[in-house]
């Protein structure tokens, strides 16, 4: 689906001019007719005739779990997706003639069921993984001792993370390489958030693929943004590239000019300018950082949203000097001229080329 969705996006780029505003409408139609039919067919082929066995045996794996906050979402995600199969099969069996319009009727309207299989089928995938048994945990003395020693390695910077997860019961797990000494360290696992006190290590382990083979299986990440989608995207509103907007001021004469560039930049809206957009992106940033729920994820979310007010004032101050500017009726003075252009000037047609510098009679020996 990544790839056919590429192909269709590039597909939709030619019918749209330089601010994405779509000007070719039938190629854009045929590009998502393109679009539509490629993925039923591939669904057709590769996940159609096993949908309905990875979802039982999703369910199976999930009535296993233990019950945490996702366990309860994962079971109505799973509902929806065996509807969309229901809606695709559907189609699959009872296809329009090729061609017609009912057909591409068809086709579109079961676009969004295979995107949402395309976005999110991999949560069953997951699950079925979760029959994976884990290795024994360390326990007593043991964990008491290993986790002494990998909080000393951190207060020292000899704690290098690698990756972190969470497991299917609710719990962060994060491998990290133990420092000991300058050549040697060693993999280990902990729960818990690494900066903040409390965590506890689980398990070591010789390299970092014993480490996978030991521990639970990675649970399906959250998402952000419940309602966003990459295969169902907006179309973006008319936006002026940075570099032309800096050109309109290289080219500009009069104070309005300029003005009106600035005031474009700080616009805000539905085609809102490049300095609300920066502003717009730090804030979610800080949302998603927030949304992490770790001590580092709320210090950086805290960081970012100083940087989002800020990046607001200083939007309020360019948007003020712009109506300022606008205001002072203001052109260049005449002195500032144009720069020539630099021609090296051609001979005439008929003028003879000029003649070689004479060569020396006498040649220098070779050395």
């Amino acid at each position: 689906m990544l790839v056919i969705d590429r192909e269709a996006q590039a597909a939709l780029d030619t019918a749209r001019d330089r601010y994405g505003r779509t000007v070719h409408h039938h190629a854009e139609a045929t590009a998502r007719a393109h679009r539509n039919n490629a993925a039923l067919d591939a669904y057709a082929k590769y996940l159609a005739p096993y949908a309905e066995q990875l979802l039982e045996a999703a369910h199976r794996a999930l009535d296993k779990l233990p019950s945490a906050r996702h366990t309860h979402a994962w079971r109505t995600l799973l509902g929806s997706l065996a509807t969309s199969h229901t809606q695709i099969v559907h189609v699959l069996d009872g296809p329009a003639a090729p061609d017609s319009t009912p057909r591409r009727e068809q086709h579109a309207s079961v676009w969004p069921h295979l995107a949402f299989w395309a976005e999110h089928g991999s949560v069953a995938f997951a699950l079925v993984d979760q029959h994976h048994q884990p290795g024994p945990e360390l326990r007593g003395e043991e964990k008491r001792r290993w986790t002494e020693k990998a909080h000393h390695a951190q207060r020292r910077g000899e704690l290098e993370l690698i990756e972190s997860w969470y497991a299917a019961d609710g719990r962060r797990i994060t491998l990290a390489y133990l420092v000991e000494g300058d050549t040697t360290s060693t993999v280990i696992a902990f729960a818990g958030d690494p900066d903040v006190p409390g965590w506890e290590v689980i398990g070591h382990y010789d390299d970092e693929y014993a480490a996978g083979q030991a521990l639970p299986r990675p649970a399906p990440p959250g998402v952000f943004r419940p309602d966003a989608s990459r295969f169902n995207r907006r179309e973006q509103a008319p936006e002026a590239s940075l570099q032309e907007l800096e050109r309109e001021v290289h080219e500009a004469r009069a104070a309005g000019d300029v003005s009106e560039v600035l005031l474009t930049v700080t616009q805000h809206g539905h085609r809102a300018g490049p300095m609300v957009r920066l502003q717009e992106l730090v804030r979610e940033a800080s949302q998603f950082s927030h949304a992490l729920e770790t001590a580092q994820g709320q210090h950086i979310a805290a960081r970012l949203a100083v940087v989002s007010r800020q990046l607001e004032f200083l939007t309020g101050e360019v948007k003020q000097a712009a109506e300022d500017l606008g205001a002072t009726i203001a052109v260049l003075p005449p002195y500032r001229t144009p720069t020539p252009p630099r021609i090296r000037p051609r001979p005439a047609v008929d003028t003879t080329p000029a003649s070689a510098p004479p060569r020396s009679a006498t040649a220098s020996p070779r050395p």
